[in-house]
């Protein structure tokens, strides 16, 4: 699908849509949960949509309506199991324990760049551990059986493999603790895995700022959720707001535990010349960080695991910029964006089978016009991306490429 662009404001107020990071772990909670539970105002975006039908293929039995998940029975332990993970890497992350766990092996598939994303840390893991995984073209086979005790992973790859042990561990009949190798980047994120936890009766700690004691012997206690409101998807309706218009984003809770909520700091700092930015915390923040910091330029640290996400993010916003005039550097974990007003792109735009790269675009697009190719890419997260925009006064059109 192609999105074409004509210059274009957008002006007024819009609820946040849920969080896809909330979502998935409620979701995993509660199919793990002894009972049934609901769990309201979910968007069924690609990646939720993965998580569901994975959650499925293990056993639980769910139903959904417009806008919400029940639960009516737990995960059942099997011999074997297929899981397809589309292209959602939390989804892979996550369950690769809960299926050494629930299962004597498992096949995981994949599309897009999924199968190729590395999974060093599980990889370490299996050394450990008398575990076997196998990859394969676009699959992933996973065999042996997750024991309790120490597991030391390093904190600066990826937190949803800590938060896919996370849910595991509690499960088995021994207590186990999580020794993190600094440096710990999206501390976050695995304290949001920890709120659901504890909304599910189950108990994992912090005793200091590298180690997490998970006792063993738990169960999950079903409960109703809601799903907060997404501050990584607000911060691409926000930035509209950066392109001249005027977007309120409500529906946000300023006390989550998402790393996102710092949009609205990064935004401010983007207004100072030459800013210097670190998204060790905030990775999915940084393609529209990157595509609206070229009024006074910036620079961004901690720009790795960047590489690793749906598309090799860098490259791809430095290929795209380029097309607008833009100058970028990207070195040894840092990306500079160089200051200089964006023109109407040279030729179309490349979305990168990436939802986060589409719509940084998008935003772009909105002050110079243009066209992006493969636009289709922001149902991965937010399906509604393009009809919210619209009904925010942005005008585009979509169609389909010949």
């Amino acid at each position: 699908m192609t999105a074409e662009f004509t210059p274009s404001k957008a002006h007024g107020k819009v609820t946040a849509p849920p969080s896809k990071s909330d979502a998935h772990r409620e979701i995993i909670c509660a199919c793990l949960s002894e009972g049934s539970g609901r769990i309201k105002n979910v968007a069924f975006s690609e990646d939720i949509l993965a998580t569901l039908g994975c959650m499925e293929s293990l056993g639980a039995v769910i139903t959904r309506d417009e806008d919400s998940v029940t639960v009516l029975s737990p995960v059942k332990r099997q011999s074997r199991a297929e899981l397809d993970c589309r292209e959602s890497g939390s989804t892979l992350r996550f369950l690769i324990p809960l299926s050494l766990m629930l299962c004597g092996s498992c096949t995981f598939t994949g599309g897009g760049r999924l199968m190729s994303r590395p999974l060093p840390l599980y990889e370490n893991l299996s050394r450990e551990q008398i575990i076997t995984l196998t990859p394969g073209e676009n699959t992933l086979e996973a065999s042996g059986e997750l024991k309790p005790g120490i597991c030391r992973m390093p904190g600066d790859i990826s937190s949803q493999f800590i938060s896919g042990l996370l849910f595991a561990l509690p499960l088995l009949g021994a207590d186990s603790r999580i020794e993190i190798i600094p440096p710990f980047e999206s501390r976050p994120y695995i304290d949001m895995t920890l709120a659901s936890l504890a909304r599910h009766g189950v108990r994992a700690e912090f005793t200091d700022e590298y180690t997490i004691e998970i006792r063993g012997n738990q169960k999950y206690s079903p409960c109703d959720t809601v799903i907060e409101g997404d501050w990584s998807n607000a911060a691409f309706l926000s930035a509209f707001s950066l392109a001249g218009g005027d977007v309120e984003v409500t529906g946000l809770d300023e006390n989550s535990a998402q790393g996102d909520r710092v949009y609205k700091e990064i935004f401010e700092n983007l207004s100072r010349e030459r800013a210097v930015i670190d998204l060790r915390d905030c990775p999915d923040l940084g393609p529209v960080c990157m595509a609206m910091a070229f009024r006074h330029g910036a620079v961004f640290t901690g720009t790795g695991r960047l590489k690793l996400k749906e598309s090799d993010r860098c490259a791809a916003m430095a290929q795209e910029l380029g097309k607008f005039g833009i100058r970028t550097k990207d070195e040894g974990g840092t990306f500079e964006v160089f200051r200089g007003e964006p023109h109407v792109p040279d030729g179309i735009l490349c979305g990168h089978n990436d939802h986060r790269i589409v719509m940084a675009l998008s935003v772009l697009c909105s002050i110079t016009g243009g066209k992006i190719e493969g636009a289709q890419a922001v149902s991965k997260s937010l399906p509604g991306f393009f009809d919210i925009i619209k009904s925010l006064g942005i005008k585009v059109k979509l169609y389909e490429t010949a």
